[in-house]
Parts: C-alpha cells; structure tokens; sequence
C-alpha cells in the first residue's frame, strides 16, 4: 500500500509505514532544512537527537525522522 502526501506542495506517494525522512529521500532531494549559515541539512542519526531533519508537518515543527508519513499530510521544508 501507499500513503500520498505533499513536500513542498509537490505530491508524492510513499509505502506505508515510512517515515517522513524515508519520504523527503524517496522524492529526490532528503534535505530537510538549510543550516542558518545556508548549508543543507538532511537526516543524520534517525533518531531524533541530532534535531537536523526538522520540518513543519501540517504547520507544526516536527522531527522527519521521528514522523510517519499519513495520508494527505503536507510537509514543508525549511530551505
């Protein structure tokens, strides 16, 4: 099965059970956010400590790696 969602207003389907970072490398492109110094950041423990894989999730700030993919959720990247 597969649970369609967007990133960044683009549509994209995933297999059930991923989780949003899982989502941001399947559409192409696993940045999540650009550093402050204008460096992209992607996923780098997959376990929500590192804090690199933010995103908003439905207009909330969330952990990509920490977040499984539902449908018709909109996930915007800070770039």
């Amino acid at each position: 099965m597969r649970v369609n969602l967007h990133i960044d207003g683009q549509p994209v389907a995933v297999p059930m059970g991923c989780t949003v970072a899982v989502a941001l490398a399947i559409s192409g492109n696993g940045v999540s956010r650009m550093s402050v110094r204008g460096q992209a950041r992607a996923p780098l423990c997959g376990m929500g400590v590192c804090q690199e894989c933010r995103v908003s999730v439905d207009g909330l700030r969330q952990l990509a790696c920490q977040t499984q993919c539902t449908e018709g959720m909109q996930v915007e990247r800070t770039l």
